[in-house]
């Protein structure tokens, strides 16, 4: 039985947190006078009143755990009351409707980075932190957030933190949830730091600094700039945003791991090893193709392509060169690298590089099992045996990520999209990416797309964010049987 009063408590909780969460943005507009201080206040104003209205009726209720079914309702339902919310300032701040304000929040939130802004350096920098900072929330969770500074709420939370990260094998690093989530954000921040103060020490202003540190360690690609990172055309910021995005695309389990003492995590680690060898590899075929063709020297070709592949494989979305014009060769290995995705447990999208780890090796256990049909042979991902339950949960997902990627490239052709841009769009929303080909490409945006193409295109952003499972189970039937 779905129990609705912890439901409506939990919810109300993330809405006063997500009140609080744009108090910097105000506060900032409110300094700078910048237009955009007011449409956040009375943003902070609405969530707050919602949020008091579904947590203090229930506050007194004595705390029980959070069931499954309740965890994949929550986490759902948190999300798209987050994009709702968090959309308001920008439906009230600038000209945008509310649909063109809920897609560039879902955006935010489920760190994709698709805009339809077609002038972003004329917003208030109010908004634009703002925009950055929903980034910097969704990278890591809002959900695993509340978990970690919520105690009070005194629930279970591990049927949160597996919906909220719902790789083939979560990593648990922490005997409590809230302990785990706290640990989370310790290195989360971490590393933001650290991304700051280098992109200062490389002449970037600290309030670009930090919004493209938002950007970067959520693996989102919002940034301040029309032209995204071209518009600095440095290399030094290049090459230390492409650090910190392959850093991001990684478990950050891992890193939890190598400050506890065991500085071989993430080289033991056999996920991390090949999406890091799939990074290299694509970035010397990438750099082999450009080379003498688009770029005259050996540098200028690492320095785009390797640039271009973390973005990208990482489904963070930034953009230093229109890849629309390199060669066919590189183009579509960048499309490939739109599905690949990044490591399970990192603020990346995409099917992830474990997933195609084991539908890899189960697809060359049934070659060997044709030639050996009576040899029985186990699965091991890194020495250790994969359930059966988790091998069936990967070709699970992988068939429905393959599905409603045809039924949206489908349903965006039927509104008289064109074929290009109609599948890389959906490969980008429902990969977390951002960018895709044809008329939404690295230098353009989906401000143009139909208002049904939109709406379309935020529910494939949030089915990317959650992996699926957590939002489709919502319309089986049996779920909500008691």
């Amino acid at each position: 039985m779905i129990r609705w009063k912890n439901i409506l408590r939990v919810l109300g909780a993330l809405l006063l947190c997500l009140g609080g969460a744009m108090l910097p943005a105000a506060i900032l507009g409110l300094v700078e006078r910048d237009g955009g201080a007011f449409p956040l206040l009375w943003a902070i104003a609405a969530a707050a009143m919602t949020g008091m209205a579904l947590f203090f009726p229930w506050r007194r209720e004595k705390p029980t755990s959070i069931s499954h079914r309740e965890g994949m309702l929550i986490v759902s339902l948190g999300w798209i009351i987050a994009a709702a919310w968090g959309g308001l300032p920008f439906w009230w701040g600038t000209p945008l409707d509310f649909t063109d304000a809920f897609f560039e929040s879902m955006s935010g939130f489920t760190t994709t980075g698709s805009s339809i802004l077609t002038d972003i350096e004329a917003l208030p920098r109010s908004l634009l932190l703002w925009r950055s900072l929903t980034h910097w929330l969704g990278g890591m969770g809002i959900i695993v957030l509340s978990l970690a500074i919520l105690p009070f709420l005194g629930v279970g939370g591990m049927q949160l933190y597996k919906a909220e990260v719902p790789s083939p094998v979560p990593d648990k690093l922490q005997p409590r949830i809230r302990d785990t989530a706290a640990s989370l954000w310790k290195v989360y921040v971490a590393l933001s730091a650290a991304e700051v103060i280098a992109l200062m020490l490389c002449g970037m202003g600290l309030f670009d600094a930090v919004c493209h540190t938002f950007g970067t360690l959520a693996t989102g690609g919002f940034s301040t700039k029309n032209a995204s990172i071209a518009f600095y055309n440095n290399t030094a910021v290049d090459f230390i945003i492409t650090g910190f995005m392959l850093a991001s695309g990684l478990n950050f389990a891992l890193y939890f791991q190598t400050i506890q003492g065991r500085p071989l995590a993430l080289w033991r680690d056999p996920e991390a090893r090949c999406f890091l060898a799939l990074v290299a590899l694509l970035i010397g075929i990438l750099v082999w193709d450009l080379w003498g063709t688009v770029y005259d020297g050996f540098l200028q070709s690492l320095r785009y392509a390797s640039f271009q592949v973390a973005s990208i494989i990482t489904t963070t979305g930034f953009a230093t060169a229109d890849f629309e014009t390199w060669p066919p060769l590189s183009q579509i290995l960048l499309v490939f690298c739109m599905f690949f995705g990044a490591s399970t447990g990192s603020t990346g999208g995409g099917i992830k590089t474990m997933r195609l780890i084991l539908l890899l090796k189960q697809s060359f256990r049934e070659l060997f099992r044709l030639i050996h049909p009576r040899a029985v042979v186990q699965l091991k991902l890194g020495g250790k045996p994969v359930p059966a339950d988790v091998q069936a949960s990967v070709w699970g997902f992988f068939s429905l990520y393959v599905t409603v990627f045809l039924l949206g490239s489908l349903l965006l052709t039927l509104m008289g999209i064109d074929l290009p841009t109609a599948f890389t769009a959906v490969a980008a929303t429902l990969g977390n990416i951002g960018p895709g080909l044809g008329t939404v490409g690295p230098t353009e945006n989906f401000a143009h797309l139909p208002i049904a193409a939109k709406w379309v295109l935020s529910l494939c952003m949030l089915l990317g964010r959650l992996e699926i499972y957590t939002v489709l189970v919502l319309l089986v039937p049996e779920f909500w049987r008691d």
